[in-house]
């Protein structure tokens, strides 16, 4: 049943607008039209609808909200101070300076607000949505029983019409239809503007249409200015429904109040002086007054907090029930939302002795996928499509899908994404969000560069999402250089909060896995091989985890070779051949992870790249970052060819004769040079 509204409501949602207005004039800076347009949503949304408990924001089966359209986040920031959480007046008057809790655009690092994802990027909320919604069905169905609905919270989402432009929104939009996830609702803030101007201008379609065809619902409110009713009864009607996602088209206008509204101009930048007067005059505000909030609008909210705090006590309650009845579930669902990981789980991870046969690290990584799957639950993943390439499915394995479909249910913890893999990094983070999984993603690593905005996100929002990127190189051989990456690490590893694995053997991929595991704030990029590599004499888990290390030493050695992946095993080879030909001794270091290596002390780092001799990089990518560890660096900067890749290794001279000439090379230029100092040092 529709609620009752009262001036009291629309004294609240003006105050929402007159906030909006008063943070973006302080700061002079900041988006003003969208969030006075969508506060009688926003209103009702959070007064009638969503559960959840400002005194604990981390609730776990609190409702989740995203606003896509993050440039609207003031209405964020005055919805956190309105219903109690930890946001201040004076949070909002220091909105986007150095340091506050109120930054230009949404970020999900502080825990005490409502603030899930970090959104900016157009078209990444909706797809966070997707997957905040892909967790919370498999998480309910996973722990729910008869007469324990344990988990039962929805996802909504806010977006405009520049995320629905965005490619990225369509990919996640059409699984979320596929997979009939009935627990998400979008609002759509049909203004008609974007930053060009009106949408007529580049943004014409039917957006409903294309939404039915993606199998969602699809609702509509005329008015979302002032008939609240409406608005809540579209959204009463969205979570009644259980077989389809929903999309709300709600008729808004950008700035409403301002004597600009329902233009660009009222979008990115502050009103003026005189409109800001004018607004406040409109809804019945002292113009004078600044932030004002009527201690009756804070009452208003205050009362209809209590609701999720209600819902919040007798979830509590459900559980301390569940635990006697279902104690070894319950142990499990508290050590997955608390983030710890099972105890002994790493030693399922495989190890290789040097005499095992040669494997592909992509194989090796479905061997440990087929090893810790049966003992970390929480571990979730898929493929964009490539899942006999990236042979990411463990044994027995289930699907994620709708029970209705006979393709799996929601239980299942295999993701098929088709081929969406920027949504698949934007789902991924969603389901980091949520906090009960771990995800993980295939596709090769050159199309990781696709989902290089959600990899992004991932690093800043500080989410454990895991890709695991085959086919890692010039060594996937006839596809060619569409295929082949060779700039894509410089550009991840040239990202802050990231990991960028590349394994040289088994051992090595065990490590990547155990790393991408254990840390709960820093995803990870796994890159293997499509063709086999040798295991290595002097690898182990133990040794790789500290990102590089010595795997050959030598006294007397002439040159430091540092290999990764693959080129490892071929730097092996070309010592021999450095020995044999040119008199000359090599130590070996594999570095299978940069960003790991450079958290180890400067004493082990100065042990594994020290002064004294000239050390030189082998990988079959760009040379771009390598200064940071070498003084020469070889690889490849253009693009690959299309050919078996033993021919393609031969043209570029990977080959241990190959290597073995440049290591002369670099010993001959480096010899003139007193003292030679490792690249490790720094200044600062």
């Amino acid at each position: 049943m529709v609620s009752t509204y009262t001036d009291l409501d629309t004294k609240a949602v003006n105050t929402i607008r007159t906030l909006a207005v008063d943070t973006t004039c302080k700061s002079k800076s900041g988006h003003p039209g969208a969030p006075m347009g969508m506060a009688p949503a926003a209103h009702v949304l959070f007064s009638r609808i969503m559960n959840f408990n400002p005194q604990k924001p981390r609730w776990i089966n609190r409702d989740r909200f995203v606003l896509s359209n993050g440039h609207a986040c003031v209405l964020q920031y005055a919805l956190c101070h309105l219903l109690g959480y930890n946001l201040t007046i004076d949070d909002l008057k220091n909105f986007r300076q150095l340091g506050s809790k109120t930054p230009g655009h949404p970020e999900n690092h502080n825990p005490d607000l409502c603030i899930e994802v970090c959104t900016g990027p157009l078209g990444q909320g909706i797809t966070n949505a997707v997957g905040l919604a892909i967790a919370q069905a498999h998480t309910a169905a996973t722990y729910n029983k008869p007469g324990y609905d344990l988990i039962n919270n929805r996802t909504f989402c806010f977006l405009g019409d520049g995320c629905l432009q965005e490619g990225v929104s369509s990919e996640a939009s059409s699984l979320a239809g596929h997979l009939k996830l009935g627990n998400l609702v979008a609002v759509w803030d049909n203004n008609k503007i974007t930053i060009d101007g009106s949408t007529d201008v580049s943004f014409d379609e039917d957006v409903e249409k294309r939404y039915e065809a993606y199998g969602w619902q699809v609702l509509r409110v005329a008015d979302g200015d002032s008939d609240y009713a409406s608005i809540e009864q579209a959204l009463l009607d969205a979570v009644a429904c259980k077989d389809k996602p929903t999309l709300i088209n709600m008729k808004t206008t950008i700035g409403y109040g301002s004597m600009k509204q329902g233009t660009h101009s009222v979008h990115g930048s502050p009103l003026s002086a005189e409109d800001a007067a004018h607004v406040k005059r409109e809804f019945g505000f002292n113009p004078e007054q600044s932030f004002y909030v009527a201690p009756e609008v804070y009452d208003l909210y205050k009362k209809h907090v209590a609701r999720g705090v209600e819902a919040q006590q007798k979830f509590d309650e459900l559980f301390a029930k569940y635990k006697t009845e279902y104690p070894e579930l319950a142990a499990q669902f508290e050590r997955v939302v608390e983030k710890k990981l099972p105890e002994g789980w790493e030693k399922k991870l495989p190890t290789y002795k040097p005499t095992d046969p040669a494997i592909a690290s992509r194989k090796l990584s479905e061997i440990v996928l087929d090893s810790i799957a049966p003992v970390l639950p929480e571990l979730v993943g898929g493929s964009a499509d490539l899942t006999g390439s990236n042979l990411t499915r463990w044994k027995g394995a289930v699907d994620f899908q709708p029970k209705e479909s006979n393709l799996g249910d929601y239980s299942g913890r295999y993701i098929r994404y088709g081929v969406r893999e920027h949504a698949m990094g934007g789902i991924m983070n969603g389901m980091a969000a949520y906090g009960t999984v771990i995800p993980f993603g295939g596709t090769f690593l050159n199309f990781v560069s696709y989902a290089a905005g959600a990899v992004r996100l991932a690093a800043l929002g500080q989410f454990r999402t895991i890709y695991v990127a085959t086919h890692d190189s010039i060594g996937l051989g006839e596809d060619g250089p569409t295929h082949q990456p060779i700039e894509t690490y410089a550009h991840f590893r040239a990202m802050p909060n990231i990991n960028c694995w590349r394994p040289a053997d088994g051992n090595e991929t065990s490590a990547a896995y155990h790393s991408a595991i254990s840390l709960a704030q820093t995803p990870s990029i796994l890159a293997l091989t499509r063709q086999n590599l040798p295991q290595l004499n002097g690898s182990s888990i133990e040794k790789a985890l500290k990102g590089g290390y010595v795997l050959v030493e030598n006294k007397d050695a002439n040159v430091t070779l540092i290999g990764t992946g693959s080129e490892v095993s071929l730097c092996v080879e070309a010592a021999k051949v450095l020995e044999a030909e040119h008199g000359l001794k090599a130590r070996i270091v594999s570095m299978p992870c940069c960003e790991i290596f450079d958290e180890q002390a400067q004493e082990y780092r100065l042990s594994v790249l020290p002064d004294g001799i000239p050390i030189m990089s082998v990988e079959v990518y760009s040379t771009v970052g390598w200064k940071r560890y070498a003084h020469e660096a070889f690889g490849i900067d253009s693009f690959g060819d299309s050919a078996p890749y033993q021919q393609l290794y031969a043209k570029y001279e990977m080959t241990p004769e190959g290597v073995a000439v440049r290591a002369k090379m670099t010993v001959d230029a480096w010899k003139p040079v007193q003292n030679i100092r490792s690249p490790i040092h720094h200044a600062f």
